[in-house]
């Protein structure tokens, strides 16, 4: 039975000590602050509660996995599971709007010509068909095995099977290409882009290979957990102390501990010194390297996403006044007039003028204080740090004013309604993870800038999980990590992937 240190309770993190400990290893987390989960936080008051983080669940087949795995007993015993039917509504900047059913391809082609016009589904399907193909080709390698010390095939080669069109056959290389050339619509583009930008890629650099983030969620369904997600963070704490992981919160690990060039322990602040045979690391890459918890030398040590540079979110949490209307759906996209225009605001590190909104309106009486009130939450991608260092209480304000008004049209009255509001920025994500930045999910291509820290780090015997590392951000990808890490360091490096 070894001994291992987990530095930090985020999901992914727990997934890998709950998996570990059911393997017989003596486990015990670390967290700096007072509580689980990470960036699947709560913010409650007055009888509201709001998601501060993920507020959706893409392929819970990977939380069924770890709790049968982990207990014999399944995922929806644990948490209140339902499958969010219609998955979404687009509302677009020329007044049109489409309502996509979940998990049905000639459902959703079917809406689309309703809405967009005939052809329009049929180019949306002939899309996914070759979406499909990408997942296929990515999924094994991309998601279920450890991450090669040769990234290079990964790094250079795009899964996507982009038609090639014109004299010269250019291939088809970020999702605004595909939008462009394969698509045909303004509209059919923005809802290609919304699925990027929701994990805070830009669609204009966002490789052809994204083309699986739409048809994850189309083909395997969006879920919502009773509760909303911090729901399944409690289930999944719950879980470790079922299988007897040790929590201490309160404690921040200043250093990992280094005997013979290999990990031995953690130090924390205040200088106790704790004993390992391996460590597990859930916290943000730049904060483990950059603060040199991690000793390091040479800048090529350092993993992937060594400066933390990358988009952030704004969330306006909304208690309003007055009852959910029974027709209300539970997510709405509400798209700017000018796509081009936000990224270019994002990418210069500015808060974009009109963001694309996402408008979530749970049906959940465990958020609100009673039926006659109703929480509703807009989400919106910004930069995780602004230009010339302007903080970003000087520009929430601002931006939640716009953001609300731009969900007007997905809620109408919306600003009338409202009682109070909280506004959440990157600085807010910094506290509760330790970076402002949103880590996205790990895809091929582009020279591997997509590409996160594998799960065994460059020290041996520590290992990393959670969204910094392999396979990358999002809720599913996550708990991914967790068990990859456990099954490194259970099986060592024989250890070719889960089953």
């Amino acid at each position: 039975m070894a001994r291992i240190a987990v530095i930090g309770a985020g999901t992914g993190a727990m997934a890998a000590a709950a998996r570990l400990a059911t393997a017989g290893h003596r486990v015990t987390v670390y967290e700096r602050r007072e509580t689980y989960g990470g960036a699947v936080g709560r913010f409650a008051r007055d009888g509201f509660a709001f998601d501060t983080g993920p507020a959706l669940l893409h392929l819970p087949a990977v939380w069924r996995d770890l709790f049968i795995k982990t207990g014999k007993e399944p995922l929806e015993k644990a948490v209140g599971l339902s499958q969010v039917d219609p998955a979404a509504r687009h509302l677009f900047a020329d007044g049109t709007s489409v309502l996509l059913p979940d998990a049905s391809r000639g459902g959703t082609v079917a809406a689309l010509d309703a809405a967009l016009g005939s052809g329009a589904g049929e180019r949306w399907g002939e899309f996914l068909g070759r979406a499909r193909v990408a997942w296929e080709r990515s999924r094994r390698p991309l998601l279920e095995e450890p991450l090669p010390a040769d990234v290079s095939v990964l790094a250079g080669r795009d899964p996507y099977p982009a038609l090639k069109q014109g004299l010269l056959r250019r291939r088809t290389r970020t999702l605004a290409d595909i939008g462009a050339r394969e698509l045909r619509d303004p509209r059919l583009a923005a809802l290609l882009g919304s699925y990027a930008a929701s994990y805070g890629l830009d669609p204009r650099t966002a490789p052809a290979a994204a083309a699986v983030l739409p048809y994850m969620e189309q083909t395997f369904g969006t879920w919502y957990p009773a509760g909303g997600l911090r729901a399944l963070a409690d289930a999944v704490h719950e879980r470790c102390l079922a299988r007897r992981v040790e929590f201490v919160f309160g404690a921040e690990v200043e250093e990992v501990a280094v005997t013979d060039g290999r990990a031995a322990g953690l130090v924390l602040a205040g200088g106790e010194r704790i004993a390992a045979d391996t460590v597990v690391s859930g916290a943000p890459l730049p904060a483990l390297y950059g603060d040199q918890v991690v000793p390091w030398e040479r800048q090529d040590e350092w993993p992937r996403w060594q400066s933390g540079v990358g988009t952030g979110r704004v969330r306006v949490l909304l208690a309003l006044r007055g009852a959910r209307p029974a027709d209300a759906v539970h997510r709405t996209v509400v798209h700017p007039p000018d796509p081009d225009a936000e990224w270019s605001a994002v990418a210069a590190d500015r808060a974009p003028e009109r963001p694309t909104v996402t408008v979530l309106r749970p049906d959940d009486p465990l958020l609100r204080p009673d039926d006659a009130h109703e929480t509703v939450t807009l989400t919106a991608t910004v930069p995780a740090r602004l230009a010339d260092g302007t903080a970003w209480a000087e520009a929430a304000e601002a931006l939640a004013d716009r953001m609300t008004e731009a969900a007007e049209a997905a809620v109408p009255g919306l600003r009338g309604r409202t009682l109070w509001r909280e506004v959440l920025t990157p600085d807010d994500t910094r506290a509760a993870t330790g970076s402002p930045v949103v880590p996205p999910p790990a895809l091929p291509g582009v020279a591997g800038a997509l590409l996160p820290a594998a799960n065994s780090a460059p020290l041996p015997g520590l290992f990393l999980a959670g969204g910094w590392s392999h396979p990358g951000g999002g809720l599913a990808h996550t708990g991914m990590s967790g068990a990859l890490v456990a099954g490194l360091v259970v099986e060592g490096a024989d250890f070719r992937g889960s089953q």
